[in-house]
């Protein structure tokens, strides 16, 4: 107001919320009247713009601005990148991890989805999984490298959490093996389109999602076994030939 040239007048006013803006409620001749008065103990205070800077080159990184840096460098959803900033110290450790592993993004699938799931199932904190960031990072790695399926990185973590042991441990004991005998796959695969002439008509009429149907029917066989990139591979390969 006085920027605009305009003149403050001495009053209370009250605020419209559903209007949003506010009314002369009553008004007042002197500043005394709202016992306004100087604080006779303090000294006037001075603060440089040297000052200012040097104490905002102090400041940590903001959360606001690290969500935005996270989604950009790590190709985070807003909403995942909000998740992981919900504390410093979490933030702090997911990046930590994401920097040593293939795929950062896949490290916040595993972290949030998959440990922060069982986590929330069983009423648990963050630094009571039994699972540690580095275990991880070795399990979203394994995952990029189609070394292990999605079903076989449950079944891991579900001994993870059941036996409180951490994921690298676990991997070492329980180490699954994938199926990648071509020629095995392939039997498989012309057993289920045998067995299933309507979803094969369905695929070669245009409706490409329903080759999904078949790489799961092959999963459940091999109990999650078979390797996912060579069985997708080999399933429209087979549909298309």
């Amino acid at each position: 107001m006085l920027e605009s040239g305009g003149r403050v007048t001495q009053e209370s006013r009250t605020w419209n919320a559903a209007e949003g803006r506010t009314y002369s409620m009553r008004s007042k001749e002197q500043a005394h009247d709202y016992r306004y008065f100087p604080e006779p103990d303090l000294a006037p205070l001075v603060v440089s713009p040297a000052f200012l800077e040097s104490r905002r080159a102090e400041l940590p990184e903001l959360p606001e601005a690290r969500r935005a840096r996270m989604v950009a460098a790590y190709e985070l959803t807003a909403k995942d990148a909000a998740t992981l900033t919900h504390s410093r110290e979490f933030a702090d450790h997911f990046e930590a991890a994401a920097r040593t592993a293939r795929n950062p993004r896949r490290v916040a699938n595993v972290l949030l989805s998959e440990i922060g799931g069982r986590l929330k199932s069983l009423g648990l904190e963050q630094e009571q999984s039994p699972v540690s960031m580095a275990g991880i990072v070795l399990a979203a790695d394994l995952l990029d490298e189609d070394k292990i399926s999605s079903r076989q990185l449950k079944q891991l973590l579900d001994v993870c959490f059941e036996k409180n042991e951490d994921f690298p441990a676990v991997y070492e004991r329980e180490k699954p093996q994938q199926i990648t005998d071509t020629s095995a796959l392939e039997s498989l695969i012309d057993g289920v389109i045998a067995a299933n002439p309507k979803q094969v008509d369905q695929y070669r009429a245009g409706k490409r999602t329903i080759a999904g149907f078949f790489v799961g029917q092959v999963m459940r066989e091999t109990k999650g076994q078979a390797n996912p990139a060579l069985l997708n591979e080999l399933v429209t390969r087979k549909l298309e030939g």
